[in-house]
């Protein structure tokens, strides 16, 4: 009976460290299982030398199974000549908070999770909170993450947004958690993404979500239905989408609902780690190493 290894791997550093332990793994013939976490692996792949694109073909290609987050990162696994049989789409998943019932707050409080940063679409989300249609509303938002919080702190004063906007920092599990739940909105109108957690979290907790079809996403969300999905970069209809869901509660309501129904039915972890553990018995009911990426 022999291990098998199932390594995390995203771009960057990761991958690098990644074709150290397949190397190894292959050299002493143990077997492997590949897990891509990335926003757009495909870019990360085209930005290298040619013998580093051949080195990471090879480590895929010895993989027993690759697990992709989407549709688009099937896609370009399978580019690298793996077999569509050993490819197989994995979507993300956090614990379920469980149902409650979300009042209408008085002053609606948007949440946004993730580092803060122009990837993550920051910079479009202060100038959307500032926009004229936000002004004349009532709200309030945290926008929790790591990055330049000094920076985007001094960027939501020169837009007047301090009384209005704050910024903690990072936050720990149950902050987030704590922070969720006495949210109404979730907004991450990213550049790029594989499937986010923070979207996740929204669905989890029953908030109307704002958020770009790029990554995984609109291979599940459906707009105005589970969700609100606004083009990336285009601080305009993210200022339209929040203003509309800040004056609306029953639409804010009705999208929480459905987002809630998405999580339950597609995102629990229990249906996670049981679709995980069948993924690894099926390739013979060994031992399971799993090496994270860092």
């Amino acid at each position: 009976m022999h291990t098998l290894h199932q390594l995390h791997v995203a771009g960057r550093g990761s991958t690098a460290r990644k074709l150290l332990l397949g190397g190894a793994a292959r050299l002493s013939g143990a077997r492997y299982m590949l897990h891509l976490h990335d926003y757009d692996y495909a870019a990360d792949y085209s930005r290298r030398p040619d013998w580093q694109k051949r080195a990471i073909r090879t480590l895929f290609r010895g993989a027993e199974t690759v697990l992709v987050l989407g549709h688009r990162d099937r896609d370009t696994i399978a580019a690298f000549g793996v077999p569509a049989d050993r490819i197989e789409v994995l979507r993300n998943c956090v614990p379920d908070p469980g149902a409650r019932l979300r009042p209408a707050h008085e002053t609606p409080h948007i949440v946004f999770l993730g580092q803060l940063g122009p990837r993550k679409g920051v910079p479009e989300l202060i100038e959307a909170l500032a926009s004229p249609e936000m002004a004349a509303l009532s709200w309030r938002a945290t926008l929790a993450g790591g990055g330049d919080v000094e920076s985007y702190r001094d960027r939501i004063a020169a837009h007047g947004l301090t009384d209005r906007v704050a910024l903690p920092g990072w936050l720990g599990e149950p902050e987030t958690r704590a922070l969720c739940t006495s949210a109404d909105i979730l907004v991450l109108p990213s550049h790029a993404e594989g499937f986010a957690m923070a979207v996740l979290e929204g669905l989890a907790h029953g908030l109307a979500v704002v958020t770009t079809p790029v990554g995984a996403h609109p291979e599940i969300l459906e707009h105005d239905r589970h969700c609100l999905l606004i083009p990336p970069g285009d601080p305009p209809a993210l200022a339209r989408a929040l203003a509309d869901l800040v004056a609306d509660p029953a639409r804010r309501a009705a999208l929480g609902a459905e987002a809630r129904k998405l999580f339950v039915e597609q995102f629990g972890i229990d249906g996670y780690v049981r679709r995980l553990e069948a993924l690894q018995s099926g390739t013979d009911d060994v031992p399971v190493n799993v090496l994270r990426s860092a």
